[in-house]
């Protein structure tokens, strides 16, 4: 195995690519006029602006014309980038657009451009925005196979107004928001601009054709250059925060309210560009508690923890700059209540690299099996580090090394990986990861989950990419030591070997047919036990259509044969999901799976049914409501072993751009059969009913991601088989004010 990873990363270090950079296509005008940022377009430097136009609908059109004009002019005044956008439109009022709040307006008439600031074809960043002046904003990463991350926030200005036309879009977008070389010559980007025209299909109108033989999306981009001396001036941010709640508990349920103390924290977050190359991030006392709610999610014959995005700004800035090929191996959720923290993030040339530093007032981690994994929870303090460096070669290829270390009193998890990125040439590329992990556990550790005081073990995974226009296949192998963990990822399965081929066959419809693409997909793959044990064989095969209303639907057949507390059983369950669009203003769907599954509490097999189903409804342009509905059902020999329904509700008022009032209401109601529950052991019991309500009201008042101000009540409760209704055991009322300060 090491000797065929010394292969690959050499091949890596080797390659000189195989992507010729184009020449420059556009010039930057400069000018150092300020343009109001207004959707007006009034000022003058616009007539004498670069301009271009978007000329091909790339999705689902394949470099058609697009079927409405778009302008697009942009200049730089050496503090910002001006971006300025007039979209035509037969029918204004058929454009798709709402008040919202910002990252979530995806799915409306919107543009934008994407900027490759280091022309390296690797990273861009993406502005976007609506008609009417919601933001969104975007890393796109093409080594991780065009991954969009829309947690990072940059702190921008735009406006949208709606004309008799169609709509107007203007940007401001300062240098500060942006890391680009620190070369004092000029410097040529990668641009692209698109218009999303959502009607009967959801059209991606570019400025740019696009070649879907090709697997990157940077690489196809035109280059812009003329930017002289650009700098980034005094990139400095301070950003105090100051937070007050008061939560009641009860200590009996049924019981008296425990009023608890109003606290007050104060704590500041401090962004600096210390040059063009490094960035440092740190906190002091953050309030990382959780302003807004999780989406609900069942959890009912389950081994696996469940999995929770991060949402807090100090991890989410520089994010991109820790992830690795394919081992999520950082996953800062784990980070719960830190005192402190620091991160510097930069790239210089074709190094980028990462270094974050904190500690956490409490532990826990995730205790991984092969068939299911557990959380460990340690009351102790721990400290932790992790470092990141990558290098790319060639124009494609790219090899880093990740350190990642959580230690604490008796405690201790080091985790160390090398990964890479290999392209072949334009259709084939190879992505690898090897990691080691050394770990020190507790006697706490020791007695809960029946391991040794030291655990040290490794993990590889590899997976090779073919990807033509119509045609996608491929093969991966994945191999996770017994004892390997990663406290700080996000590893929920080890002590397994497994191979995987897979394969995919798209078709595209004809121009001006409503079906506009088609396909199909399949897979197996073989996972065994470090001890030889056959834990499973998988084999799978869905087809996928997209077409009028914005109709997409994935449907299929999967077939297994798995291992479970030392017996085989055979698993066949059919699925599908679907999506439509029945009016401009209504997104319905909803997915369904049924057939065997395993019972993994009594050890037996049973018929399963899972319905999910849901809707996003907006009623005017400021008022939307969102509902998901999930149900899960078990049946086994002797009748049905549980039912559990679940709901999840959020109505949203945005008043304008920058405030929104929402309530959130969670329920979920868990029935089981106590009867049919034979394989307990004596110290496990099982409640017949289980219900449990969260519900909340925020108030939102958001200048830009920094300067804020939130207002909220939450409140949660349950019901078990000791109880004759739901009763409230918690309560919370939270204040939270941040104010970003720009030097």
């Amino acid at each position: 195995m090491i000797k065929n990873t010394l292969i690959i990363i050499t091949l890596s270090l080797l390659s000189f690519g195989a992507f010729a950079l184009e020449k420059a296509k556009y010039t930057f005008h400069h000018d150092q006029a300020k343009a109001k940022i207004d959707g007006k377009l009034s000022e003058a430097v616009w007539r004498n602006a670069t301009k271009f136009s978007l000329d091909y609908n790339i999705n689902p059109g394949d470099n058609s014309p697009a079927p409405v004009q778009t302008e697009i002019m942009l200049y730089e005044n050496g503090k910002s980038l001006f971006v300025a956008f007039i979209a035509h439109d037969p029918d204004p009022s058929k454009i798709r657009a709402y008040f919202r709040d910002r990252d979530t307006m995806f799915q409306d008439d919107f543009v934008g451009i994407v900027i490759d600031t280091f022309n390296d074809e690797r990273r861009a960043y993406e502005f976007f925005v609506n008609a009417y002046g919601v933001q969104g904003d975007l890393i796109k990463d093409d080594t991780q196979g065009g991954n969009e991350d829309s947690n990072w926030d940059a702190i921008w200005n735009s406006a949208g107004v709606i004309t008799d036309t169609g709509y107007i879009v203007e940007m401001e977008i300062p240098f500060n928001a942006l890391r680009f070389p620190s070369d004092s010559g000029e410097m040529t980007w990668g641009i692209d601009a698109l218009r999303i025209y959502p009607r009967d299909s959801r059209m991606v109108l570019a400025s740019n054709k696009s070649d879907r033989a090709i697997d990157c999306h940077l690489c196809q981009i035109t280059k812009i250059s003329g930017l002289k001396n650009i700098k980034q001036g005094n990139n400095f941010q301070l950003t105090p925060t100051l937070t007050s709640s008061r939560s009641d508990s009860k200590d009996e349920v049924p019981g008296p309210w425990q009023n608890g103390k109003q606290k007050t924290d104060a704590g500041v977050d401090l962004r600096w560009g210390i040059n063009q190359d490094l960035y440092l991030n740190a906190t002091i006392n953050p309030d990382f508690s959780q302003v807004e709610a999780d989406a609900a999610q069942l959890d009912v014959n389950n081994t696996y923890s469940l999995f929770f995005n991060e949402k807090r700004p100090f991890f989410l800035d520089g994010k991109d700059y820790f992830d690795t090929q394919r081992m999520n191996l950082v996953h800062t959720r784990n980070i719960a209540s830190p005192e402190y923290g620091m991160k510097l993030t930069g790239k210089s040339g074709d190094n980028t690299y990462g270094l974050l530093t904190t500690n956490d007032a409490s532990t826990a981690f995730l205790m991984p099996e092969h068939s299911g994994s557990d959380i460990a929870e340690l009351d102790m303090k721990s400290e932790v580090v992790i470092a990141r460096y990558r290098m790319d070669v060639g124009d494609r290829n790219n090899v880093g090394v990740l350190l990642t270390n959580r230690s604490g009193d008796q405690y201790r998890n080091t985790v160390a990986s090398i990964d890479g990125r290999y392209q072949f040439n334009k259709k084939d590329s190879l992505s690898y990861q090897i990691a080691h992990s050394d770990s020190k556990n507790p006697e706490a550790v020791q007695q809960d989950f029946d391991v040794k005081r030291a655990q040290t073990d490794g993990a590889i995974n590899v997976r090779y990419n073919h990807n033509t226009r119509n045609f996608n296949y491929g093969a991966g192998y994945s191999n996770y030591g017994k004892d390997f963990r990663s406290d700080l990822g996000f590893t929920s399965r080890v002590d397994y070997e497994q191979a995987v081929i897979f394969g995919e066959y798209t078709w595209y419809g004809k121009e001006g047919s409503p079906w506009t693409r088609y396909g199909v997909f399949g897979d197996w793959d073989k996972t065994y036990s470090q001890d030889g044990i056959m834990l499973e064989e998988e084999f799978e095969i869905h087809g996928n259509l997209q077409g009028p209303k914005q109709f997409y639907s994935n449907f299929g057949v999967v077939h297994r044969n798995k291992y479970w507390d030392g017996e085989y059983y055979k698993e066949t369950h059919f699925m599908q999901f679907a999506r439509f669009n029945p009016t401009s203003n209504t997104t319905i769907g909803g997915f369904y799976r049924f057939g065997d599954a395993i019972d993994f509490a009594n050890s037996q097999l049973g018929d399963i049914l899972i319905l999910e189903a849901f809707a996003d409804v907006k009623l005017g342009k400021h008022l939307s409501s969102e509902i998901n509905f999930a149900h899960q059902s078990l049946d086994v020999p002797n009748g049905t072993l549980f039912t559990a329904n679940q709901y999840d509700i959020r109505v949203n008022y945005q008043f304008n751009l920058k405030s929104y009032l929402r309530l959130v209401i969670q329920y979920t109601d868990i029935d089981r059969d106590v009867d049919l529950y034979t394989n307990l052991d004596e110290d496990e019991e099982v409640e017949h009913n289980n219900k449990y309500v969260n519900t909340q009201l925020l108030y939102a008042y958001k200048i830009n991601p920094q300067t804020l101000f939130y207002l909220g009540y939450a409140d949660g409760g349950f019901q078990d088989d000791n109880l004759s209704r739901i009763e409230k055991d918690s309560r919370t009322v939270f204040m939270k004010m941040s104010y970003a300060w720009q030097l």
